[in-house]
C-alpha cells in the first residue's frame, strides 16, 4: 500500500486540497492533478531548467521537490503569468525577441527570468546571463533571452 497524504496549497492564485501520494514530484503533481502543463520535463535532475516555477516566490526545480512538501505553499507556474489573454511583458519581449524556438525550456526561462525581474532593478547584461545559466536551451543562443529579459527592466 502506497502512502497518501492531502495538502493544501495556493498555484496561480487559487487554492487547491488534494491528496497524493507521499513520493509524487512536485513537477507530476502541477501536471497530472492540477493540469498545469506548461511545467515540462526535461531531465527530472533539475539540471536543465524546464519545470522551474515560483515557491513562496522563489525560482524552483519542480521535479527536486514532492509535493508534499509544497503543503501550505503559494506557488505560481507559467500559466500564472498572463492575465487572461494578455501575455505578461516577460512573455511578449520573450515573442518580439524570437527568445524561443522550439519551445521547450520556455516556461522555465520565463519563470527564471520573471524571479530574477522581481528582485534585480536595472540588470545588466551579465547579471541577466547570470541568472539564467542554470537553464539549458538547445536552439536559440541564449543572446534572444538575455535581449527579451532587458528589453521588459527597459519598459520596451
Amino acid at each position: 500500500m502506497t502512502a497518501k497524504r492531502t495538502i493544501r496549497l495556493t498555484v496561480n492564485g487559487k487554492a487547491y486540497e488534494r491528496t497524493v501520494e507521499v513520493r509524487m514530484t512536485l513537477a507530476d503533481f502541477l501536471r497530472d492533478e492540477l493540469n498545469l502543463t506548461g511545467t515540462h520535463l526535461g531531465c527530472e535532475h533539475g539540471i536543465c531548467g524546464a519545470c522551474t516555477i515560483l515557491f513562496g516566490g522563489e525560482a524552483v526545480r519542480s521535479c527536486l521537490l514532492l509535493a508534499v512538501q509544497a503543503d501550505g505553499a503559494n506557488l505560481m507556474t507559467v500559466e500564472g503569468l498572463a492575465q487572461g489573454e494578455e501575455l505578461h511583458p516577460l512573455q511578449r519581449a520573450f515573442h518580439e525577441n524570437h527568445a524561443l524556438q522550439c519551445g521547450f525550456c520556455t516556461p522555465g526561462f520565463l519563470m527564471t527570468a520573471f524571479a530574477f525581474l522581481q528582485e534585480t532593478s536595472t540588470p545588466t547584461e551579465a547579471q541577466a546571463r547570470e541568472a539564467i545559466a542554470g537553464n539549458i536551451c538547445r536552439c536559440t543562443g541564449y543572446a534572444p533571452i538575455v535581449q527579451a529579459i532587458l528589453q521588459v527592466k527597459r519598459g520596451g
